[in-house]
């Protein structure tokens, strides 16, 4: 359907599905560089040379009809950089999302069991 598009199609659909809950429940997860430098240096490095080594050994491939065809250090391509960087941070902005809400959702129930007695 987005031919050389869909792997980034993906990826903005994460940015959609998740990075809104930064201002939702601010959050402050994007203004903090340390927790966000962190978070991405404990995963981009482990996962590149993963796909790198994997790539090498024609144990993992990218259709070229799915990705734009820009490819960088290490023959992984664009896509695949924007995804360590993307989902990372997407997964932290969902657990923090979640942590954030859980009291409103004690509070709820906790009113709920009050109303039923």
């Amino acid at each position: 359907m987005f031919g050389q598009w869909s792997y980034l199609a993906i990826l903005g659909f994460v940015v959609v599905a998740s990075f809104w809950l930064e201002f939702a429940f601010r959050l402050r997860v994007l203004r903090d560089p340390r927790r966000l430098i962190k978070t991405l240096a404990f995963t981009i490095p482990p996962f590149v040379l993963w796909d790198a080594y994997a790539i090498a050994q024609g144990h993992w491939f990218f259709d070229p009809e799915k990705v734009t065809g820009i490819v960088g250090p290490l023959n992984v391509p664009l896509e695949e950089y924007l995804f360590f960087v993307v989902v990372p941070i997407a997964a932290l902005l969902t657990l923090e999302g979640v942590s954030n809400f859980l009291p409103t959702v004690r509070r709820w129930i906790g009113a709920l069991k009050g109303l039923s007695r």
